[in-house]
């Protein structure tokens, strides 16, 4: 990781978030990009740490990756819990370790923070991104994600 170092994100790294949020709901299925909705939701975390923390993996030029923590309780778990909301690697960049540099750079954040629980969304078939979280430690649940959206252009 000679020249990459991983820091919270900031206020000036919107546009480039915002550019890898766009890659990444391209490639989702439930989700699509508008870049007005990401640079807004981003913000909303960017400027209340108590609502989450975005790690950035970064080089002297450009962000090659994010993380991003959204901050929640758990009534199951009887206190504190983090949402993995996204995790994207550039696409230049996929496939040299970046990805799970930055998940355990997370895991070792809710560690230390005291966490007690980590919970993502992945796509449903076999794909390998659910290889690598499963590799990288984390379990399925039965639990099924059921959503309602209050958005007349949502689907």
């Amino acid at each position: 990781m000679e020249g990459l170092r991983i820091e919270p994100a900031t206020l000036e790294d919107l546009p480039d978030l915002a550019n890898l949020l766009h890659d990444l709901f391209t490639q989702e299925e439930d989700f699509r990009p508008d870049r007005e909705r990401q640079m807004r939701g981003l913000r909303l975390i960017l400027e209340q740490p108590s609502r989450g923390r975005i790690f950035v993996l970064r080089n002297a030029n450009k962000i090659i990756g994010m993380i991003n923590l959204l901050i929640t309780i758990s009534t199951a778990e009887g206190g504190f819990v983090l949402i993995l909301e996204d995790l994207i690697v550039h696409h230049d960049h996929r496939g040299q370790g970046y990805g799970t540099q930055l998940l355990n750079y997370a895991i070792d954040f809710a560690r230390q923070k005291q966490f007690l629980r980590i919970t993502l969304l992945t796509d449903k078939p076999n794909t390998p991104q659910k290889d690598f979280y499963r590799k990288n430690g984390f379990v399925e649940s039965g639990m099924v994600p059921m959503r309602m959206y209050f958005r007349e252009n949502e689907h």
